[in-house]
Protein backbone atom coordinates (compact mmCIF):
# COMPACT_ATOMS: atom_id res chain seq x y z
CA UNK A 1 0.00 0.00 0.00
CA UNK A 2 1.17 3.46 -1.05
CA UNK A 3 2.17 5.74 2.00
CA UNK A 4 -0.33 8.09 2.67
CA UNK A 5 0.56 11.60 2.81
CA UNK A 6 0.31 12.78 7.14
CA UNK A 7 -2.88 14.60 7.45
CA UNK A 8 -1.94 17.89 9.06
CA UNK A 9 0.29 18.28 6.47
CA UNK A 10 -2.19 17.57 3.88
CA UNK A 11 -4.65 20.72 5.03
CA UNK A 12 -1.90 22.45 6.29
CA UNK A 13 -1.99 23.14 9.78
CA UNK A 14 0.05 22.61 13.05
CA UNK A 15 -0.25 19.12 14.90
CA UNK A 16 -2.06 21.19 18.00
CA UNK A 17 -4.49 23.14 15.62
CA UNK A 18 -7.87 23.66 16.96
CA UNK A 19 -11.42 22.05 15.73
CA UNK A 20 -12.09 26.25 14.72
CA UNK A 21 -8.42 26.26 12.69
CA UNK A 22 -9.16 22.52 10.65
CA UNK A 23 -12.44 23.37 9.72
CA UNK A 24 -11.40 26.79 8.22
CA UNK A 25 -8.15 25.19 6.50
CA UNK A 26 -10.58 22.43 5.27
CA UNK A 27 -12.77 24.54 3.71
CA UNK A 28 -10.04 26.75 2.05
CA UNK A 29 -8.41 23.49 1.16
CA UNK A 30 -11.89 22.34 -0.68
CA UNK A 31 -12.53 25.15 -2.07
CA UNK A 32 -9.28 25.28 -4.03
CA UNK A 33 -9.71 21.87 -5.09
CA UNK A 34 -13.44 21.26 -5.25
CA UNK A 35 -14.70 19.59 -8.92
CA UNK A 36 -16.93 22.32 -9.87
CA UNK A 37 -14.46 24.42 -10.01
CA UNK A 38 -11.69 22.41 -11.89
CA UNK A 39 -14.27 20.16 -14.35
CA UNK A 40 -12.01 16.97 -15.89
CA UNK A 41 -9.26 17.87 -13.52
CA UNK A 42 -7.88 14.39 -12.58
CA UNK A 43 -5.16 15.65 -9.98
CA UNK A 44 -7.64 18.33 -8.31
CA UNK A 45 -10.18 15.76 -7.66
CA UNK A 46 -7.53 13.30 -6.05
CA UNK A 47 -6.36 16.31 -3.64
CA UNK A 48 -10.05 17.06 -2.91
CA UNK A 49 -11.14 13.38 -1.77
CA UNK A 50 -7.48 13.70 -0.35
CA UNK A 51 -8.77 16.59 2.17
CA UNK A 52 -12.18 15.03 2.74
CA UNK A 53 -10.33 11.96 4.37
CA UNK A 54 -7.84 13.99 6.32
CA UNK A 55 -10.73 16.43 8.14
CA UNK A 56 -12.94 13.04 8.36
CA UNK A 57 -10.28 11.92 10.65
CA UNK A 58 -9.06 15.32 12.05
CA UNK A 59 -12.38 16.38 12.91
CA UNK A 60 -13.66 13.28 15.27
CA UNK A 61 -11.60 13.76 18.54
CA UNK A 62 -11.41 9.55 18.97
CA UNK A 63 -9.69 8.77 15.44
CA UNK A 64 -7.52 12.10 16.09
CA UNK A 65 -6.25 10.87 19.43
CA UNK A 66 -5.59 7.26 17.53
CA UNK A 67 -4.39 8.70 14.66
CA UNK A 68 -2.04 11.08 16.47
CA UNK A 69 -0.91 7.81 18.65
CA UNK A 70 -0.37 4.95 15.82
CA UNK A 71 -0.42 7.04 12.60
CA UNK A 72 -2.63 5.33 10.12
CA UNK A 73 -2.30 1.88 11.80
CA UNK A 74 -4.84 3.61 14.22
CA UNK A 75 -7.81 4.63 11.70
CA UNK A 76 -7.48 2.57 9.16
CA UNK A 77 -6.87 -1.19 10.13
CA UNK A 78 -6.25 -2.09 6.22
CA UNK A 79 -3.32 -0.31 6.24
CA UNK A 80 -2.30 -1.46 9.52
CA UNK A 81 -3.06 -5.34 7.71
CA UNK A 82 -0.52 -4.39 4.62
CA UNK A 83 1.97 -3.32 6.95
CA UNK A 84 2.53 -6.22 8.69
CA UNK A 85 1.00 -4.35 11.76
CA UNK A 86 -2.18 -3.68 13.60
CA UNK A 87 -4.00 -2.90 17.04
CA UNK A 88 -6.99 -3.98 18.54
CA UNK A 89 -8.58 -0.34 19.53
CA UNK A 90 -11.95 -1.66 20.88
CA UNK A 91 -12.61 -1.98 24.21
CA UNK A 92 -15.70 -3.41 25.55
CA UNK A 93 -16.98 -2.14 29.21
CA UNK A 94 -20.05 -4.41 29.47
CA UNK A 95 -18.67 -6.66 31.44
CA UNK A 96 -16.94 -4.06 33.95
CA UNK A 97 -20.18 -4.83 36.52
CA UNK A 98 -18.79 -8.09 36.35
CA UNK A 99 -15.37 -7.10 37.93
CA UNK A 100 -16.50 -4.77 40.24
CA UNK A 101 -18.93 -8.18 41.37
CA UNK A 102 -16.15 -10.09 41.47
CA UNK A 103 -14.51 -7.80 44.28
CA UNK A 104 -17.85 -6.89 46.03
CA UNK A 105 -20.44 -9.57 45.05
CA UNK A 106 -19.83 -11.43 47.67
CA UNK A 107 -20.45 -9.06 50.78
CA UNK A 108 -23.63 -9.46 51.07
CA UNK A 109 -24.23 -7.98 54.40
CA UNK A 110 -26.36 -8.68 57.15
CA UNK A 111 -29.00 -10.70 55.19
CA UNK A 112 -28.53 -8.47 51.89
CA UNK A 113 -28.17 -10.79 48.75
CA UNK A 114 -26.04 -10.52 45.52
CA UNK A 115 -27.38 -9.85 42.13
CA UNK A 116 -28.40 -12.81 40.19
CA UNK A 117 -25.70 -13.24 37.34
CA UNK A 118 -27.72 -15.74 35.77
CA UNK A 119 -30.56 -13.31 35.51
CA UNK A 120 -31.44 -11.81 32.14
CA UNK A 121 -29.28 -8.76 31.86
CA UNK A 122 -29.22 -5.88 29.01
CA UNK A 123 -26.42 -5.48 26.74
CA UNK A 124 -24.12 -2.24 26.57
CA UNK A 125 -24.51 0.67 24.44
CA UNK A 126 -21.83 1.09 21.53
CA UNK A 127 -20.85 4.61 20.11
CA UNK A 128 -19.23 5.52 16.96
CA UNK A 129 -19.02 8.38 14.74
CA UNK A 130 -20.03 8.99 10.68
CA UNK A 131 -18.31 11.80 8.82
CA UNK A 132 -20.95 13.17 5.90
CA UNK A 133 -20.80 16.22 3.09
CA UNK A 134 -22.96 19.28 3.43
CA UNK A 135 -25.12 17.76 0.71
CA UNK A 136 -25.79 14.63 2.35
CA UNK A 137 -26.78 16.59 5.64
CA UNK A 138 -28.95 18.42 3.73
CA UNK A 139 -30.77 15.66 1.70
CA UNK A 140 -30.53 12.72 3.92
CA UNK A 141 -28.41 9.11 3.17
CA UNK A 142 -27.76 6.15 4.05
CA UNK A 143 -24.15 4.79 5.10
CA UNK A 144 -23.15 1.20 5.21
CA UNK A 145 -21.11 1.06 8.72
CA UNK A 146 -19.26 -1.45 10.24
CA UNK A 147 -19.58 -1.86 14.19
CA UNK A 148 -17.16 -4.11 16.26
CA UNK A 149 -19.77 -5.29 18.83
CA UNK A 150 -20.22 -8.43 21.53
CA UNK A 151 -21.99 -10.87 19.69
CA UNK A 152 -23.17 -14.37 21.01
CA UNK A 153 -20.54 -17.30 19.84
CA UNK A 154 -21.65 -19.21 17.21
CA UNK A 155 -19.75 -21.98 17.96
CA UNK A 156 -21.15 -22.84 20.98
CA UNK A 157 -24.28 -20.80 20.61
CA UNK A 158 -23.63 -18.96 24.02
CA UNK A 159 -23.17 -22.03 26.12
CA UNK A 160 -19.79 -21.82 26.74
CA UNK A 161 -18.64 -25.25 26.15
CA UNK A 162 -16.74 -27.16 23.33
CA UNK A 163 -19.43 -28.35 20.62
CA UNK A 164 -20.18 -31.40 21.23
CA UNK A 165 -19.35 -31.43 25.05
CA UNK A 166 -21.40 -31.10 28.25
CA UNK A 167 -22.07 -28.08 30.91
CA UNK A 168 -22.68 -30.02 33.99
CA UNK A 169 -24.81 -28.10 36.91
CA UNK A 170 -22.23 -26.50 39.78
CA UNK A 171 -22.28 -28.78 42.66
CA UNK A 172 -21.62 -26.45 45.37
CA UNK A 173 -24.27 -24.88 44.53
CA UNK A 174 -26.50 -26.26 42.80
CA UNK A 175 -27.15 -23.66 40.29
CA UNK A 176 -27.95 -20.88 42.12
CA UNK A 177 -24.51 -18.76 41.32
CA UNK A 178 -24.70 -18.17 45.38
CA UNK A 179 -23.96 -19.77 48.50
CA UNK A 180 -24.97 -18.95 52.31
CA UNK A 181 -22.56 -18.61 54.78
CA UNK A 182 -23.17 -18.55 58.50
CA UNK A 183 -21.20 -16.00 60.44
CA UNK A 184 -21.56 -15.87 64.48
CA UNK A 185 -21.45 -12.06 65.48
CA UNK A 186 -21.44 -10.65 69.34
CA UNK A 187 -25.20 -9.68 68.06
CA UNK A 188 -25.64 -13.65 66.72
CA UNK A 189 -25.42 -15.55 64.02
CA UNK A 190 -26.40 -13.58 60.55
CA UNK A 191 -26.72 -15.25 57.20
CA UNK A 192 -25.20 -13.57 54.09
CA UNK A 193 -24.48 -14.72 50.25
CA UNK A 194 -21.23 -14.72 48.98
CA UNK A 195 -20.96 -15.80 45.39
CA UNK A 196 -20.53 -19.10 44.78
CA UNK A 197 -16.06 -19.86 43.99
CA UNK A 198 -16.26 -23.03 42.53
CA UNK A 199 -18.06 -22.04 39.59
CA UNK A 200 -17.97 -17.97 39.98
CA UNK A 201 -21.18 -16.91 39.97
CA UNK A 202 -22.83 -19.07 36.86
CA UNK A 203 -24.28 -21.88 38.36
CA UNK A 204 -22.62 -24.42 35.77
CA UNK A 205 -19.29 -26.13 35.50
CA UNK A 206 -17.14 -25.83 31.87
CA UNK A 207 -15.30 -28.82 31.98
CA UNK A 208 -14.01 -28.34 28.14
CA UNK A 209 -14.15 -24.27 27.21
CA UNK A 210 -15.15 -23.44 23.70
CA UNK A 211 -11.93 -22.50 21.97
CA UNK A 212 -13.47 -19.65 19.65
CA UNK A 213 -14.98 -18.01 22.94
CA UNK A 214 -12.79 -19.18 25.36
CA UNK A 215 -16.02 -20.38 27.34
CA UNK A 216 -17.46 -16.67 28.02
CA UNK A 217 -20.07 -17.50 25.62
CA UNK A 218 -19.39 -14.45 23.37
CA UNK A 219 -17.30 -13.28 20.97
CA UNK A 220 -16.71 -9.79 19.53
CA UNK A 221 -17.39 -9.40 15.96
CA UNK A 222 -17.63 -6.81 12.99
CA UNK A 223 -20.81 -6.33 11.41
CA UNK A 224 -22.38 -4.28 8.77
CA UNK A 225 -25.29 -2.28 8.82
CA UNK A 226 -27.36 0.36 6.64
CA UNK A 227 -27.76 3.34 8.80
CA UNK A 228 -30.48 5.88 7.75
CA UNK A 229 -29.32 9.49 8.43
CA UNK A 230 -32.23 11.95 8.19
CA UNK A 231 -32.59 14.74 5.95
CA UNK A 232 -31.51 18.10 7.96
CA UNK A 233 -29.65 16.51 10.52
CA UNK A 234 -26.84 19.08 12.15
CA UNK A 235 -23.14 18.49 12.81
CA UNK A 236 -22.73 17.09 16.21
CA UNK A 237 -26.18 15.55 16.51
CA UNK A 238 -26.70 11.93 16.88
CA UNK A 239 -28.95 9.09 16.06
CA UNK A 240 -30.21 6.51 18.35
CA UNK A 241 -30.72 2.66 16.82
CA UNK A 242 -32.64 0.74 19.14
CA UNK A 243 -31.17 -2.79 19.53
CA UNK A 244 -28.18 -2.49 17.84
CA UNK A 245 -25.32 -2.32 20.37
CA UNK A 246 -23.93 -5.48 22.21
CA UNK A 247 -25.79 -8.38 22.50
CA UNK A 248 -27.47 -9.01 26.41
CA UNK A 249 -26.35 -11.69 28.83
CA UNK A 250 -28.68 -14.42 29.65
CA UNK A 251 -31.47 -13.80 26.82
CA UNK A 252 -30.99 -10.28 27.97
CA UNK A 253 -31.97 -7.64 25.10
CA UNK A 254 -29.32 -5.63 23.41
CA UNK A 255 -28.09 -2.41 23.70
CA UNK A 256 -28.50 0.41 21.54
CA UNK A 257 -26.37 1.48 18.73
CA UNK A 258 -25.50 5.48 18.72
CA UNK A 259 -24.08 7.05 16.21
CA UNK A 260 -22.57 10.37 16.40
CA UNK A 261 -22.85 12.50 13.16
CA UNK A 262 -19.99 15.38 11.70
CA UNK A 263 -20.75 17.42 9.05
CA UNK A 264 -18.14 18.79 6.52
CA UNK A 265 -18.25 22.24 5.79
CA UNK A 266 -18.88 23.21 2.52
CA UNK A 267 -16.62 25.50 0.48
CA UNK A 268 -19.76 27.30 -0.64
CA UNK A 269 -22.50 26.76 1.75
CA UNK A 270 -22.85 27.60 5.26
CA UNK A 271 -25.66 26.69 7.23
CA UNK A 272 -28.14 29.00 9.30
CA UNK A 273 -30.45 26.58 10.90
CA UNK A 274 -32.17 25.30 8.10
CA UNK A 275 -31.21 27.83 5.80
CA UNK A 276 -28.66 27.91 3.12
CA UNK A 277 -26.56 31.10 2.81
CA UNK A 278 -23.79 31.84 0.08
CA UNK A 279 -22.10 35.07 -1.61
CA UNK A 280 -22.63 35.71 -5.41
CA UNK A 281 -19.43 37.58 -6.70
CA UNK A 282 -21.00 39.60 -9.86
CA UNK A 283 -18.89 42.41 -11.95
CA UNK A 284 -19.51 46.03 -11.70
CA UNK A 285 -20.89 46.04 -15.24
CA UNK A 286 -23.47 43.07 -14.38
CA UNK A 287 -24.56 45.42 -11.04
CA UNK A 288 -25.06 48.29 -12.78
CA UNK A 289 -26.67 46.58 -15.35
CA UNK A 290 -28.13 44.12 -14.32
CA UNK A 291 -28.23 40.52 -16.13
CA UNK A 292 -29.29 37.06 -15.78
CA UNK A 293 -26.58 34.90 -13.78
CA UNK A 294 -26.66 31.07 -12.92
CA UNK A 295 -26.58 30.57 -9.04
CA UNK A 296 -25.47 27.26 -6.89
CA UNK A 297 -28.17 25.83 -4.86
CA UNK A 298 -28.13 22.10 -3.48
CA UNK A 299 -30.42 21.40 -5.90
CA UNK A 300 -28.05 22.53 -8.82
CA UNK A 301 -27.58 25.95 -10.50
CA UNK A 302 -30.97 27.91 -10.95
CA UNK A 303 -30.96 31.47 -13.42
CA UNK A 304 -31.51 34.52 -11.24
CA UNK A 305 -32.41 37.84 -12.88
CA UNK A 306 -30.42 40.46 -11.22
CA UNK A 307 -31.98 43.54 -11.46
CA UNK A 308 -29.85 46.51 -12.23
CA UNK A 309 -28.69 49.22 -9.53
CA UNK A 310 -27.79 45.90 -7.20
CA UNK A 311 -25.71 47.11 -4.65
CA UNK A 312 -22.75 45.31 -2.76
CA UNK A 313 -24.09 43.53 0.36
CA UNK A 314 -27.81 43.27 -0.91
CA UNK A 315 -29.69 39.51 -0.48
CA UNK A 316 -31.84 37.93 -2.21
CA UNK A 317 -33.69 34.73 -1.50
CA UNK A 318 -34.75 31.66 -3.46
CA UNK A 319 -37.55 30.06 -1.30
CA UNK A 320 -36.82 26.32 -0.56
CA UNK A 321 -33.93 25.81 -1.40
CA UNK A 322 -32.10 25.45 1.38
CA UNK A 323 -31.70 22.39 3.87
CA UNK A 324 -34.99 19.54 4.11
CA UNK A 325 -36.23 20.25 7.71
CA UNK A 326 -36.04 16.99 10.58
CA UNK A 327 -39.32 15.41 10.11
CA UNK A 328 -40.16 16.60 6.83
CA UNK A 329 -42.05 19.45 7.68
CA UNK A 330 -40.70 21.78 4.30
CA UNK A 331 -36.82 23.51 3.49
CA UNK A 332 -35.62 26.26 4.74
CA UNK A 333 -34.77 29.06 2.34
CA UNK A 334 -31.14 30.14 0.03
CA UNK A 335 -30.28 33.35 0.86
CA UNK A 336 -27.64 34.60 -1.80
CA UNK A 337 -25.15 38.02 -0.51
CA UNK A 338 -24.01 40.05 -3.34
CA UNK A 339 -20.10 41.06 -3.63
CA UNK A 340 -19.70 43.49 -6.21
CA UNK A 341 -16.35 42.90 -7.92
CA UNK A 342 -14.37 46.17 -8.36
CA UNK A 343 -11.96 46.37 -11.02
CA UNK A 344 -7.80 46.21 -10.95
CA UNK A 345 -4.90 46.81 -13.28
CA UNK A 346 -7.03 48.68 -15.47
CA UNK A 347 -5.45 49.58 -19.21
CA UNK A 348 -5.39 53.17 -20.21
CA UNK A 349 -8.56 52.65 -22.48
CA UNK A 350 -10.43 51.30 -19.66
CA UNK A 351 -9.39 53.65 -17.22
CA UNK A 352 -10.48 56.64 -19.85
CA UNK A 353 -13.97 54.95 -20.59
CA UNK A 354 -14.68 55.26 -16.60
CA UNK A 355 -13.44 58.51 -16.53
CA UNK A 356 -15.71 59.23 -19.19
CA UNK A 357 -18.70 57.55 -17.70
CA UNK A 358 -18.21 59.10 -14.29
CA UNK A 359 -18.51 62.94 -16.57
CA UNK A 360 -21.75 61.24 -17.82
CA UNK A 361 -22.67 60.88 -14.08
CA UNK A 362 -22.08 64.55 -13.27
CA UNK A 363 -19.01 63.94 -10.82
CA UNK A 364 -15.71 65.04 -10.64
CA UNK A 365 -12.78 63.27 -11.78
CA UNK A 366 -10.36 61.94 -9.16
CA UNK A 367 -7.15 63.24 -8.40
CA UNK A 368 -4.21 61.63 -9.32
CA UNK A 369 -2.38 59.33 -6.68
CA UNK A 370 0.46 61.57 -6.19
CA UNK A 371 -1.16 64.71 -5.71
CA UNK A 372 -3.07 63.12 -3.43
CA UNK A 373 -1.40 62.75 1.04
CA UNK A 374 -1.71 59.09 2.58
CA UNK A 375 -5.21 59.77 4.10
CA UNK A 376 -6.66 60.47 0.54
CA UNK A 377 -6.60 64.31 0.94
CA UNK A 378 -5.34 66.82 -1.77
CA UNK A 379 -2.30 68.31 -1.01
CA UNK A 380 -2.00 71.82 -0.22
Amino acid sequence: MAEKRDYYEVLGVEKGASEDDIKKAYRQKAKMYHPDLHPGDKSAEEKFKECNEAYEVLSDADKRRRYDQFGMAGVDPNYAAANGGGADFGMDFGDLGDIFSSFFGGFGGFGGQTRDRNAPQRGTDIQINVTISFEEAAKGVTKNLEVQRIEVCDACSGTGAEKGTTVDTCPQCHGRGTVNVQQRTPIGTISTQKTCSQCGGKGTIIHTPCRKCGGSGRIRKGVRLDVNIPAGIDDRQAINIRGQGNKGVNGGPAGDLRVGVNVRPHPFFERDGFNVLCEMHVSFVQAALGDKIRVPTLDGKVEYSLPAGTQPGDVFRFKDKGIQKLGGRGKGDQLVRVVVDVPKNLNEAQRQALLQFNAAMGGEAPDEPDKRNIFGRKKK
